[in-house]
């Protein structure tokens, strides 16, 4: 999936293959097999180019990367206690990003009033920016 988001254009397997072998040997129907996987999983989606398929992400590495942080969250027996943990875990980095996604998602207080639901503002969480390397990839 790294390679697909990084490209974030639609890939064949010959080109993720030709690009994993810069760092090791790995064989094409490695490669095939596990794009097949991703595409049966609904990670990607593929469309027939001549003889191949191309490939492409179904969601953004971002998006990705939140589901799987809501889904560690949502099993917690103590949510509050797993977000302190969390947060004590982060960088000074880290917790600025953070600190800069809430405003983003927060709403302003001159634009609403009490009771009244929150609008998130432009360029929230889920946009098609591409996160960092926030999760731990294979590089597949």
């Amino acid at each position: 999936m790294t390679r697909v988001w990084q490209w974030n254009r639609p890939v064949t397997v010959r080109e993720v293959l030709e690009d994993l072998q810069r760092e090791r040997s790995i064989a094409y129907t490695t490669v095939m097999t596990v794009m097949d996987n991703l595409h049966q999983k609904g990670w990607v989606r593929r469309e027939v180019d001549g003889r191949a398929y191309r490939y492409t992400a179904v969601s953004t590495r971002a998006a990705y990367s939140a589901a799987l942080m809501n889904e560690a969250w949502s099993r917690s027996d103590n949510p509050a206690a797993a977000l302190v943990a969390f947060f004590g875990m982060m960088s000074a980095e880290q917790r600025e990003a953070l600190q800069d996604a809430v405003r983003m998602v927060s709403p302003n207080p001159a634009e609403t009033t009490p009771g009244s639901p929150a609008e998130p503002t432009a360029g929230t969480v889920g946009d098609d920016t591409p996160a960092d390397d926030a999760t731990p990839e294979s590089g597949r």
